[in-house]
């Protein structure tokens, strides 16, 4: 029963993912990118078949393909930049401990770096906000793990 809140949090994780998808489409359709919307559709179709279990079973390959079409549309679209804290979640959830943490600490860079490359310019809050973003993430993760230790325990 103590896996409800990792049930819960990955659901929650997948309606963000959603809705941040949804967003940078639809920008970048207002904006006639349509070739950098039918990316994000195709970035939201390979997302979606991570949920399945063949795909799962094979996560570090989708999650490298994932974070491939991630970068190359952070790069060109402001609001796709936003996929990474969903993206954080994928890590830390597919990978490791020592491999999640390394895929967050390039995730959360990359993030960084794409959003001052949009602003032109690096701030502090652009650098503190993804930092703290991935802070977060990373605690909630390790804190359902811990109470799904303590649950079988």
């Amino acid at each position: 029963m103590m896996d409800v809140p990792s049930r819960l949090l990955r659901r929650a994780v997948h309606a963000t993912a959603c809705v941040l998808l949804a967003i940078a489409v639809v920008s970048s359709l207002r904006e006639g990118r349509v070739a950098v919307a039918v990316g994000g559709v195709l970035l939201g179709l390979a997302y979606a078949a991570g949920c399945l279990a063949v795909v799962r079973a094979r996560g570090p390959v989708w999650l490298g393909l994932v974070t491939a079409g991630w970068l190359v549309l952070a790069a060109v679209a402001p609001p796709f930049v936003w996929l990474a804290f969903p993206l954080l979640f994928a890590y830390l959830d597919l990978l490791p401990l020592w491999a999640a943490m390394f895929g967050v600490a390039v995730v959360t860079s990359a993030a960084i770096l794409a959003a001052a490359w949009h602003a032109g310019e690096l701030t502090m809050p652009l650098v503190v906000g993804p930092g703290a973003g991935a802070a977060v993430v990373t605690l909630l993760v390790l804190a359902c793990r811990a109470l799904e230790v303590e649950g079988a325990d």
